[in-house]
């Protein structure tokens, strides 16, 4: 499990990476004069910022909790992600204004072989260090790290795209190229800071990760103990790298305190395993009732008072519903 230091650490990497390839790509842009190298020399410039963001954004979430943030600084990676999708959009408005501008005004365009490799080394450099951020991402539950290794990833879908145009307008000799490939990248670099911004709105409202949900689902359903009569009313919550969780579990009504708590403990620890130590797990029990017996399945039951019939598998409908299950 990647830790919020991890996390942070990497990120000050992805953005001397991105300090570096802004610098190669003005080069390019300066050999070339092109507007579609532009366009990415642009776009390279809100991997620099918004990884500038990024950084102080996951030293803010790295916080430990304290009495004024009881759930931690996670919710500043939301923010930072909001700012960085919103410069990727920005980004694409200035490179479609240039490339319209390139194409009322052709200029001369020059040494595009220099161009071409320059910019085509930044796209291997690029897609290595953005599958790096994602994969990192994904294991810490690091909004941050997955926009910023996503937004390096479509730069390099976009760089490719770039250097096709180029090596056309290298052979071919037509000078609406350099535009027309400007133009159609910036919509795509538009389209992914619109779903950047999407993504942190929701974080920031707390919107259910069904995908998440759906994969403590079946992580739950392939670990069911026998006590674990019922669980419903589930609910996650992501502050950053931290994930808080809080459920309802119904067990056996004659269990003490101390029985009750290992089921929980038990609950908890396959938790950890799957999601890390940054989960914070709350469960609140529920003794059984009469109707639980029909689908409860625990072998040795000398208080049971009906048969029981079939077991309930826990979906993500009715683990997130507050009722309890009945037949």
């Amino acid at each position: 499990m990647v830790t919020a230091k991890q996390n942070l650490r990497l990120q000050k990497i992805i953005t001397a990476v991105g300090i570096v390839l802004f610098i190669t790509k003005l080069i390019a842009w300066w050999l070339t004069g092109s507007v579609a190298i532009l366009t990415d020399a642009l776009e390279s410039t809100v991997n620099v910022v918004a990884g500038l963001i990024g950084v102080y954004s996951l030293y803010v979430s790295a916080k430990p909790i304290d009495k004024d943030h009881p759930y931690g600084h996670g919710k500043a990676e939301f923010i930072s992600a909001a700012v960085e999708g919103t410069l990727i959009t920005v980004a694409g408005i200035i490179i479609v204004y240039e490339a319209i501008n390139n194409l009322l005004h052709p200029h001369t365009i020059q040494q595009l072989d220099y161009g071409i490799l320059l910019v085509g080394a930044t796209a291997v450099i690029n897609y290595i260090a953005g599958a790096f951020c994602v994969n990192a991402g994904k294991k810490s539950n690091s909004l941050v790290l997955i926009s910023s290794g996503k937004h390096l990833q479509t730069d390099t879908y976009s760089t490719l795209g770039i250097i096709v145009g180029l090596a056309l307008l290298y052979f071919f000799k037509f000078t609406w190229i350099d535009s027309a490939v400007a133009m159609l990248f910036a919509f795509i670099i538009m389209f992914t800071g619109y779903k950047i911004v999407r993504t942190s709105i929701a974080g920031i409202m707390d919107e259910a990760d069904e995908t998440l949900i759906r994969k403590m689902v079946l992580l739950l359903n392939g670990n069911r103990r026998e006590n674990w009569i019922d669980l419903h009313n589930l609910r996650i919550i992501q502050y950053g790298s931290r994930l808080h969780v809080d459920c309802h579990l119904t067990l056996p009504w004659y269990l003490n305190m101390h029985e009750a708590h290992t089921e929980i403990d038990e609950l908890t620890d396959l938790m950890k395993k799957e999601f890390g130590e940054s989960i914070e797990f709350f469960v609140h029990t529920d003794g059984c009732l009469d109707f639980s017996c029909s689908i409860c399945s625990k072998q040795q039951c000398n208080v049971r008072k009906y048969p029981f019939e079939k077991r309930v598998e826990w979906t993500v409908e009715n683990i997130i519903s507050n009722q309890k299950h009945q037949l």
